[in-house]
């Protein structure tokens, strides 16, 4: 598991977070990250704050420690990589029992100042960019925030797409029993925009492979998008199915066989297949290994 407890021996009547600097060896920016995500316990399992004084015999601290399965990066420079995600492999924990993540394979490589520097769903394959040190995660996450990238994706869509466009809809939480369900049918969201170039029609099963390029980059963005119009990506459990289905394939107990039936396939046909952006003066163009992932 990515979480592991350590035990220290406690000191009695010492605040908690001056033994994890002092009598622990964390440092100060790392201790005050452990007790704000309550990790830091008593040996009664009570969660301890920054604040309290120690009345135990034990301190236990769940801290991250990355393990490999395997998955290697598929790009390097000296300060930053790019992973080639799997579908179904989350890029973070969610919580102290997630037993693997995309970052087990950043920190196993790279230590623990290594992180993402964007996300994308668990169940959407493709490249993930990872900054191996902080200073360059926060020049990643600046440029990812000021839009200055391109990230291209291949979708295999429900029915036939004929034409290139742009879908511009707002985008925000749904009103649903999904938590993690966004909507386009509201005018009180977030602007997204998401361009639409249609790839290679299958006759046989009346799908459509689509290059999407999103401009903005909202949760769910090209999943809902393409749902809003008609279109939603084949083996997406959330979009364009009902939400009971939906639900009992988010709780993973709808068998493979059904959601295959329901959805179209056994995972979301959502691919991450280019990156390209500039950094420290040099232009980066990355594209996927897996080029027949959607076919």
């Amino acid at each position: 598991m990515p979480f592991v407890l350590k035990k220290y021996s406690a000191i009695q009547d010492v605040k908690i977070q001056h033994f994890l600097i002092n009598e622990a060896g964390l440092s100060m920016s790392l201790s005050q990250k452990l007790l704000s995500k309550n990790r830091v316990f008593d040996d009664q399992d009570n969660i301890l704050k920054n604040g309290d004084t120690i009345n135990c015999e034990y301190i236990h601290v769940a801290v991250f420690e990355g393990h490999s399965r395997g998955l290697k990066p598929i790009f390097e420079v000296e300060d930053f990589a790019v992973f080639d995600k799997p579908s179904g492999v989350m890029v973070h924990p969610t919580r102290k029992e997630t037993p693997y993540c995309l970052l087990d394979e950043v920190r196993h490589f790279f230590g623990d100042e290594a992180s993402l520097a964007h996300r994308i769903d668990a169940e959407t394959s493709g490249l993930v960019l990872v900054a191996k040190n902080k200073q360059t995660s926060r020049q990643l996450k600046m440029m990812f925030e000021r839009r200055q990238y391109t990230k291209e994706y291949l979708a295999l869509v429900k029915g036939r797409v004929t034409t290139d466009f742009a879908i511009e809809k707002p985008i925000e939480k749904a009103n649903s029993s999904i938590g993690i369900k966004m909507t386009c049918d509201t005018q009180s969201g977030k602007s997204s925009k998401t361009f639409i170039q249609s790839l290679q029609y299958n006759e046989s099963d009346q799908t459509t492979l689509i290059k999407a390029i999103p401009v903005t980059g909202r949760q769910h963005q090209i999943r809902v998008h393409l749902d809003s119009i008609g279109h939603s990506i084949v083996g997406d459990p959330i979009y364009g199915v009902d939400e009971i289905i939906a639900n009992d394939c988010l709780s993973k107990t709808l068998p493979k066989e059904e959601r295959i039936k329901s959805t179209g396939a056994e995972r979301l046909m959502l691919h991450a297949n280019k990156l390209s952006f500039t950094y420290q003066d040099v232009d980066y163009n990355i594209t996927s290994k897996q080029t027949k992932i959607l076919f």
